[in-house]
């Protein structure tokens, strides 16, 4: 059974440099899944500096915006620590796509998706840290699909939290364990 670990906190907390010092200190096989589309300069400068903070660590990078389930039950042995970056960039990649084909994306949507990648991992032998924004702590957005997603987001980390065996809140680059090894 593979052990799930969130990792949360705000924009900017220092949550993924802290999930990476994390990964890099349970082993050295390692898979970093990149959720982030490069959809614009600034996004692409951004993943550019993720990837070169990763550069020389030994990590293997695989990128994909949507389908997590797909990606986890292939993985197989090959890795000890997968780390998914990020969750919140998951759910707006279903969102975008699913408004792109005229769907709906509802709170069952996200919660069954989230069911079926979490459900996938538990026969592996790895371990699976997820980084996701806390985007609940804020003010009520003003307009609906930023609500909307807000609470598609909320409705992932709970999903997530609560099959985590460890969850940890970052804030000024110093992780607080909110749940601990409970799985």
């Amino acid at each position: 059974m593979s052990k799930l670990i969130l990792i949360t906190g705000g924009a900017r907390s220092g949550k993924s440099s802290y999930a990476l010092e994390l990964a890099e200190s349970l082993s050295e096989k390692r898979l970093f899944v990149a959720t982030c589309p490069t959809i614009d300069p600034e996004m692409s400068e951004r993943v550019r500096r993720h990837q070169e903070e990763r550069e020389g660590r030994g990590w293997q990078t695989i990128e994909t915006e949507l389908d997590l389930k797909d990606l986890l039950s292939n993985i197989g042995t090959k890795y000890d620590v997968i780390l998914i970056d990020c969750i919140t960039l998951w759910v707006n990649n279903l969102l975008f796509d699913a408004e792109k084909k005229g769907v709906v994306v509802t709170d069952r949507i996200v919660a069954d998706l989230c069911r079926e990648w979490i459900e996938t991992t538990r026969n592996q032998q790895n371990v699976v840290i997820c980084v996701t924004n806390e985007v609940g702590l804020g003010i009520v957005p003003e307009n609906p699909l930023a609500r909307k997603y807000r609470d598609l987001v909320g409705t992932a980390n709970q999903m997530i939290g609560k099959a985590a065996g460890d969850v940890a809140l970052v804030s000024c680059g110093i992780p607080l364990y909110i749940k601990q090894n409970s799985k």
